[in-house]
């Protein structure tokens, strides 16, 4: 495949290939741009921000719906292509082309909404006799650079509403999964979106991040990655508005009043999920006592009924990890809790890039387990004294993105929302789990600014205040 910049597509004289994880086969190449090429596309993209700032609300509404549409008709096959480069059971793949879909049409709404307000200036003595009001303005360029993980969906909440609020777009997709990025573009333009409103560049984060975030035609980075490059970019970004959306580790709190087997059922599907490569994945199982060893072997009989292995074969429930070297660090991270006292109670062998879903118990505050981002398909289980002891270990983390707990205690269940620094909270279901219209962020390390259209778009315009004397 080819880039797609300055209007048009185009191939470099570099290109990568693009992998299914599983097998290594190789599915496309697509080009290895250079800072030089970011450039050129942010040329491009100068002139589309003013087509776009003068373009009626109704067309972008009108080029957004009609892309949702066309997404939901391709289903199966965007479904197989984030499958087949991400490695996602197929299932899970299909499942997220028709979430964003979802995301572009919830866009399009966005773009038929947005508005100022008008400021009651007379609220104090100096504005009596002036009449003020302020516009909502798009940025001009926004940068979105995404993950490896939903190659699709994450995409496109940030490319939706960038869209939705008048902006142009340089799009830069994870160097293991362009290719749902350009299929993406290729409906885009298909729809009726000017082709110097957007631009897709493929290469490495490391080669081109410091021309994108350096460059000040760009107004907006919206970011999902690590917490570690969401710093670097914020370093080079300077004056310019930013969204980060970046790791976790995340807590589920499951006190002594929960059904075992409930939480059992409801962490082996948020735990696992896309292999555990899910920045809100349930990572850190966190229970108190008369219901820790029956949750054990809840768990356990759960976790040992997933299947890992091809992710296009129906009935596979995990699929491989996007990299060998990533199996191999989850392999690592098993094998060094296990050394420190960990108890391994099913699961963590690796075949290639595939790690069987695994089980760890007696997990220790200390441990690699606990305190950073796994980023695969295991959990552990720690034993908390008690409700105050497990918000302390919740808590005792640079992370908060998502935490969740399982109790029949209504004060309890209020008392975490209370307690516990998260962006997102759940009660009596798994940390992964996420609507397309919430507003969706993380606290600490977890990055700042929310996702979802709505608040999106907010946070793709800029305001104007207009005072008439």
């Amino acid at each position: 495949m080819q880039c797609f910049l300055n209007g048009e597509w185009t191939g470099l004289n570099d290109t990568a290939e693009v992998v299914n994880p599983f097998n290594g086969s190789v599915i496309d190449t697509v080009p290895r741009a250079t800072p030089a090429d970011i450039t050129a596309a942010i040329n491009g993209l100068a002139r589309g921000a003013e087509v776009m700032r003068n373009m009626p609300a109704h067309q972008r509404v009108d080029i957004l719906r009609k892309a949702a549409s066309l997404m939901r008709e391709r289903q199966e096959e965007l479904g197989r292509l984030i499958s087949t480069e991400e490695g996602k059971a197929l299932a899970e793949g299909r499942i997220e082309a028709g979430r964003a879909a979802e995301a572009i049409d919830l866009s399009a709404d966005e773009a038929r909404r947005l508005h100022g307000e008008t400021v009651p200036l007379d609220s104090t003595p100096g504005g009596v006799g002036k009449l003020g009001f302020t516009l909502r303005v798009p940025c001009g360029i926004v940068a979105a650079i995404t993950p490896f993980n939903f190659p699709l969906n994450l995409v496109a909440h940030k490319v939706g509403p960038a869209i939705a609020a008048g902006n142009a777009v340089l799009l830069k997709p994870a160097s293991d999964t362009p290719i749902s990025s350009l299929k993406l573009v290729e409906i885009l333009l298909e729809t009726g979106l000017p082709p110097e409103a957007i631009a897709c560049v493929t290469g490495s984060g490391a080669a081109l991040g410091q021309a994108i975030c350096t460059d000040q035609r760009i107004r907006k980075i919206s970011f999902t990655g690590s917490a570690e490059v969401g710093e670097q970019i914020c370093r080079l970004a300077g004056l310019k508005r930013v969204t980060m959306e970046l790791g976790s580790n995340s807590p589920v709190i499951v006190l002594d009043d929960a059904d075992p087997e409930k939480v059992a059922a409801a962490i082996a599907v948020t735990g696992f999920a896309n292999a555990g490569q899910v920045c809100i994945s349930s990572q850190r199982i966190i229970a108190t006592p008369t219901i820790h060893d029956d949750l054990l072997d809840a768990l356990k009989a759960k976790v040992e009924q997933l299947t890992a292995g091809d992710q296009l074969a129906e009935g596979t429930h995990i699929g491989p990890l996007v990299r060998e070297a990533d199996a191999k660090r989850v392999e690592e991270w098993l094998g060094q809790a296990v050394a420190q006292g960990a108890k391994l109670l099913c699961g963590g062998d690796r075949e290639g890039s595939v790690v069987q879903p695994a089980v760890l118990a007696n997990v220790q505050r200390d441990m690699r387990m606990s305190c950073n981002e796994l980023f695969g398909p295991a959990i552990g289980v720690t034993c908390a004294d008690s409700i105050d002891d497990a918000i302390r270990l919740a808590n005792d983390t640079r992370f908060g993105l998502s935490a969740s707990i399982f109790t029949q205690d209504i004060d309890n269940a209020i008392r975490f929302a209370h307690e516990v620094d998260s962006g997102n909270l759940h009660i009596n279901f798994g940390t992964a789990w996420r609507a397309e219209t919430m507003p969706y962020g993380g606290l600490k390390d977890s990055g700042m600014g929310k996702e979802g259209p709505k608040y999106a778009v907010e946070e793709m315009t800029e305001i104007k205040m207009v005072v008439i004397h």
